[in-house]
């Protein structure tokens, strides 16, 4: 049975999983199903029961969309485990639970007291289950595409350990045969963004000053997307900024956010310094950013909306909470 599941579904399940839906509105960050796809393969890898209960999952998707998602993603946590069900018509999630419930059309989503008290399960379809199980490297393939394709590369790592996956066994390049991947959902990117981001702004962070080199090369420097790349972001100047690897993942997590006409550096109230002094990263809080060296590579205002509604952890706090002084931007 094994060797039928490897040789036949292999690729349809990397199909499978590569066209899932997602959100209907281009720019839209919506991490709900591949966070429940992590944490389901996670659970596989460690060889658990297919089927699991909603209430077991629960306080893990809580903390994941807490952490990972945009403001307020949590609420709906429970959206994921029940739309995935649709996709490819059931050919990728189940879910088992009572008849009168599960006959429900699919728009009519059960709330979260629903699937707790009719303890609703849900889990990959069987052959789904099994080629994960028995197809050397199916599985890490699998996750590494949906961190790819939905996650920026600063929070893969994060995300990994945070649902408790491993992807130490990955696939051989080109090994599944799968068409769909790459084509219309993963876009190329630009390889000269980075050297057109830094040389911008001076080979610094645009943050905190950072501008370490080792001989000619900039050490721990990188330029970040404001509208992340995958999901519409462009390679140019006004939606990069040059971040050193430190505030790149903290604006990535949504630490921090930049204003749309001053160009402030704003902090989460959920961003929390053990050292509120000179050394804390909260002495940011209220500073405008280096500026470019053209007015005309200055961050978009539409891309700092897009990030400050999908990424950022609301609400910021006051630009007075943490007395700076803040740094001119030139003309």
């Amino acid at each position: 049975m094994a060797n039928r599941v490897e040789m036949k579904s292999a690729a349809q399940v990397l199909e499978a999983f590569d066209n899932i839906r997602r959100a209907q509105r281009a720019g839209v960050y919506a991490p709900h199903k591949p966070l429940l796809i992590l944490l389901a393969l996670a659970r596989v890898q460690r060889g658990e029961p297919r089927l699991v209960a909603f209430n077991a999952l629960d306080a893990s998707l809580q903390s994941l969309l807490a952490e990972f998602g945009p403001s307020g993603a949590a609420r709906s946590r429970h959206y994921p485990f029940w739309h995935l069900a649709t996709d490819g018509r059931g050919a990728l999630w189940n879910l088992n639970g009572p008849r009168d419930l599960l006959a429900r059309p699919a728009s009519a989503t059960p709330n979260l007291g629903e699937l707790r008290a009719h303890q609703v399960q849900g889990g990959f379809a069987p052959q789904v289950d099994e080629a994960l199980r028995e197809v050397p490297g199916l599985l890490e393939a699998v996750a590494a595409r949906v961190l790819e394709t939905c996650f920026p590369t600063t929070l893969h790592a994060d995300i990994a350990a945070a649902v408790g996956l491993s992807l130490d066994r990955p696939a051989a390049a080109g090994e599944f045969d799968a068409p769909t991947y790459g084509a219309a959902d993963r876009r190329r990117r630009d390889p000269g963004f980075r050297e057109r981001v830094l040389r911008a702004y001076e080979y610094r962070c645009c943050v905190c000053g950072f501008d370490l080199r080792v001989g000619q090369a900039s050490a721990g420097l990188e330029a970040a997307h404001i509208q992340w790349h995958h999901v519409g972001g462009p390679d140019i100047e006004p939606n990069g900024l040059a971040l050193c690897a430190l505030h790149h993942k903290l604006l990535d997590l949504g630490a921090f956010t930049v204003e749309q006409t001053e160009h402030r550096v704003l902090f989460s109230q959920h961003a929390i310094s053990g050292d509120r002094g000179q050394q804390g990263e909260l002495r940011h809080h209220g500073q405008r950013l280096l500026a470019p060296q053209h007015p005309g590579l200055r961050p978009g205002s539409g891309f700092l909306a897009w990030n400050q509604e999908n990424v950022f952890k609301t609400p910021a706090r006051h630009v007075g909470d943490v007395s700076r002084p803040g740094r001119l931007v030139r003309g």
